[in-house]
């Protein structure tokens, strides 16, 4: 178990590249699918829409021609005045009766001839009770059973219109049980209205079916429904004669809103209707197309789904080989990695493998090397910064300059000036108390203003006043914090090294607010020098006791290692003409 762990382990890039690359081919593999299926059966329907609607232009068509058929006989009989006479006289001797009904007899002959492109059967009736039927077989009622019959009674209800309507007849002893199709109008006289029989067209369902029946198969069925809901005639014979009023009611949808078909859900089955409305006879012609059997019949699911997965199979075979390849040498120069201890850097790996690990081997180990350098240069930067530290712990008053200091005040007694020498201690006082005293290795500017004028004051008094010192001190900038005795190492600069050869001059400190940080110049007009930053004085080794042991040089490392190289110390001068001395600090609040 731990050898199949630690195999795991060093070989995680190629597990999760393979998982990777797994599942984004299966998810890619399934959307794909999806979508073909999704977009063929899109297609299919739009295909089979088109295709379907010509169909039923075409069963239209066919039914249209039975209608005109029916509808010229049905002109005839109304102009026929052989088969009015034998529907309304009544009465007379049976030579008359002979006559009328040899008329109407060849009448009825030549109106049969007209439909007899089709299996119809003709029968008409009249108020004298009087009948005739052209073929009993097709419609097997009895004259009784007619007049009393809901076809009758609906066509009296609509003397006008040609009325479409099926009957069932139950079987009987004599007669087999049989669905027909019966096209009825009553026969009536135009000018007054009185309707004096009634003609009724019969057709067998299966005859009527064979008008449509060629252009429907497994799942596309054909419907054709009258006004009420009735289902007529269907190449699904267990639908003929039942009632749907939703069939009916989507129809009249998709016929009044002109749309080539409608998606429904009928029985828990997904279905595709496609409608057209008869208004001759009207009829509402119904394709229903049940779209998981009509799409089974071309598409094979099944079939497209194991090809799916051989092909997501074979692919994920390819990766896996491709991707152990790949992966090997990357595993091998990780495992090398991994084994290397904390702080061995002197651990190189080997190099070797493709192209891409080779690189990454030369890369690690250049990064090795440079990483030997910056810690060379760490531990460098650590020393000067302790040196750095060790400087400003040095920033103790020097004893020489209390020794001087206070000799200068014991002359000042002997000499009378008790006031100036009872100053001179009070400034020698405040100077000990902010260098000393005060912890802090921050001070305000204000503070550091006053330790200037303490020290100022006291060497005006050891070597008189020939050197001035003015203070130009924005009051903005009064509350910002610097680095305690920052400024001082240059004050006295240019005291001790400034004037060696001119006897007099000025000294100016100017404090400001520059941009985003705090500036200090500190500008006399004495010797002046050819000097850098690098090139300062040393004070701790200078001739002359001065007031600290920290240098000016050190003033700009401290600074920089405090605040960053953007700040600093900047000197520029001049022979003859002076020096300027510029403190650039960052703008820290107190």
């Amino acid at each position: 178990m731990r050898r199949l762990f630690d195999r795991f382990r060093n070989n995680r890039l190629f597990v999760k590249m393979f998982l990777v690359m797994l599942l984004s081919i299966v998810a890619v593999s399934i959307a794909i699918t999806w979508v073909t299926l999704n977009t063929s059966e899109r297609l299919f329907m739009q295909t089979f829409s088109i295709t379907n609607s010509k169909v039923l232009t075409q069963i239209e068509t066919s039914i249209g021609s039975l209608n005109y058929s029916i509808v010229l006989a049905t002109n005839n009989m109304l102009q026929s005045g052989s088969i009015k006479s034998f529907l309304t006289e009544s009465g007379g001797n049976s030579k008359s009766i002979a006559r009328t009904y040899f008329g109407m007899n060849q009448q009825m002959k030549r109106i049969t001839s007209i439909v007899d492109a089709y299996e119809i059967g003709i029968t008409i009736t009249g108020n004298n009770g009087r009948s005739f039927a052209t073929d009993r077989s097709i419609w097997p009622l009895t004259d009784s059973e007619l007049i009393v019959h809901p076809i009758t009674e609906q066509t009296l209800k609509e003397p006008k219109r040609l009325l479409y309507q099926f009957d069932y007849v139950e079987p009987s002893e004599t007669s087999a049980g049989q669905a027909s199709i019966v096209a009825s109008k009553a026969l009536m006289e135009r000018t007054t209205g009185f309707v004096y029989g009634a003609m009724y067209f019969s057709i067998r369902e299966r005859e009527f079916k064979r008008l449509y029946e060629t252009y429907t198969s497994l799942g596309n069925d054909v419907v054709i429904l009258n006004g009420k809901g009735m289902i007529i005639s269907s190449n699904r014979a267990d639908w003929i004669g039942q009632s749907d009023p939703d069939l009916l009611a989507k129809a009249r949808e998709i016929v009044e809103q002109s749309l080539e078909y409608k998606d429904v859900d009928r029985d828990g089955r997904d279905q595709l209707l496609i409608s057209k409305y008869l208004e001759s006879l009207d009829l509402y012609l119904v394709n229903v197309i049940d779209k998981k059997t009509a799409i089974g019949q071309l598409m094979d699911t099944r079939t497209i789904v194991l090809i799916v997965i051989a092909i997501v199979s074979i692919a994920l075979l390819i990766v896996f080989l491709i991707s152990g390849r790949l992966t090997k040498s990357l595993s091998r120069l990780v495992k090398q990695i991994s084994t290397i201890s904390k702080y061995d850097f002197d651990h190189y790996v080997t190099v070797g493998g493709s192209y891409e690990t080779r690189q990454l081997g030369q890369a690690f180990n250049a990064m090795l090397d440079e990483l030997h350098e910056y810690v060379d240069e760490l531990v460098e930067t650590q020393r000067r910064q302790r040196n750095a530290e060790l400087e400003a712990l040095q920033q103790q008053i020097n004893p020489h300059f209390l020794y001087n200091t206070l000799a200068s005040v014991k002359f000042m007694v002997q000499q009378g000036s008790k006031e100036k020498a009872a100053e001179t201690i009070n400034a020698l006082i405040s100077l000990l108390q902010n260098s000393i005293s005060n912890v802090s290795e921050t001070i305000t500017i204000s503070q550091e203003l006053v330790n200037m004028r303490n020290y100022v004051f006291i060497n005006h008094v050891r070597y008189g006043e020939k050197i001035k010192v003015n203070y130009f001190v924005s009051p903005d900038c009064m509350g910002y914090m610097v680095p305690k005795l920052i400024i001082q190492p240059f004050i006295e600069n240019a005291f001790f090294h400034g004037f060696n050869k001119k006897s007099e001059g000025h000294i100016y400190m100017l404090v400001a607010q520059e941009g985003n940080a705090l500036v200090s110049e500190i500008v006399d007009n004495g010797d002046g020098m050819a000097i850098t930053p690098e090139q300062l004085p040393d004070q701790s080794k200078g001739s002359r006791q001065l007031f600290t042991g920290i240098g000016v040089r050190n003033v700009h490392e401290r600074i920089k290692l405090l605040y960053g190289d953007e700040y600093g110390v900047s000197i520029t001068s001049e022979l003859g003409e002076g020096t300027k001395v510029k403190i650039r600090l960052p703008l820290i609040k107190g």
